[in-house]
């Protein structure tokens, strides 16, 4: 079964609604390691391995989420968010918090989130959690958000809630990215540019 499927059949189960559903991919990074929060270049790309995240609206304000992965449901209040004791509703909750911040108006919401990003292995499944969030917002209550302000909304959970002072690589990987491209990313002014990577047999190994 498809992550989408699961997902899907996992939401109804829960919340006897129609979600919306969208995927965001970790990255890895080939050249440029730590550069990115010191406004170097870099050069990552995004793998086959994504978060997804099923959501839909709510009559309150509250947040009610769900991760497959850790088999753990959390409950938040909208307009008291804080961050939590158990870490992983934070790189969720810090998404909603920064666009309230920006005035973006949301309301309560529900969320399965699950995927195959494996977590700590150094390929960004917290900012694909965040950039999936951030994109799963946007549709839901048609903000608009451009692909720049998704990475910028992710960056800034990840610093302001979650409490990690990370570059924008990450985010800007796991938005940008293209099947068969790396991508050369100046973290200063955000300029960027596609370069086609042909392994030809090699593997990457993290």
């Amino acid at each position: 079964m498809s992550f989408t499927s699961k997902v899907y059949k996992k939401f109804k189960e829960l919340y006897g609604d129609e979600p919306i559903i969208v995927r965001s991919p970790g990255r890895v990074n080939l050249i440029g390691e730590h550069t990115d929060y010191n406004n170097g270049f870099v050069l990552p790309a995004a793998v086959n391995k994504s978060v997804y995240a099923g959501i839909s609206k709510r009559d309150d304000d509250t947040i009610v989420l769900y991760a497959a992965e850790f088999d753990k449901h959390f409950t938040a209040n909208l307009h008291a968010l804080a961050p939590s004791k158990e870490r992983w509703p934070d790189y969720i909750l810090g998404v909603a918090d920064q666009l309230q911040k920006q005035g973006f108006i949301l309301s309560g919401f529900n969320m399965v989130l699950d995927g195959n990003v494996p977590i700590g292995a150094g390929m960004s499944s917290s900012a694909a959690v965040e950039c999936a969030t951030a994109k799963a917002l946007s549709e839901l209550f048609s903000l608009d958000l451009s692909r720049i302000a998704i990475v910028k909304a992710a960056q800034s959970a990840e610093h302001n809630f979650a409490g990690v002072k990370c570059g924008i690589m990450d985010m800007f990987a796991s938005v940008f990215g293209k099947k068969g491209q790396v991508i050369r990313l100046d973290c200063r002014s955000l300029e960027y540019a596609y370069f086609p990577l042909d392994l030809q047999g090699y593997e990457i190994v993290l």
